[in-house]
């Protein structure tokens, strides 16, 4: 569920700036989104909980994800 929000924050962001941001500007501005959502919640573990899932590195996630690795 985390990972669809911050999903779907880095394509509304896309839509509204346009495509001249690279893919580390989207992941960071994504993050920024999904940490404001996460301050919203009342519960404290769930918003502590919330926060870790967003200190993931673009670096961090690009080799989590296969993006890292160069086309063959």
């Amino acid at each position: 569920m985390k990972s669809r929000i911050s999903i779907i924050g880095i394509a509304a962001t896309a839509l509204i700036t346009g495509t001249g941001c690279t893919t580390q500007q989207l992941y960071n501005t994504g993050q920024a989104w999904q940490r404001n959502e996460c301050n919203r919640l009342m519960d404290q573990q769930e918003r502590s909980r919330c926060l870790s899932s967003t200190s993931t590195s673009y670096e961090a996630y690009k080799q989590q994800s296969g993006a890292g690795s160069e086309p063959k």
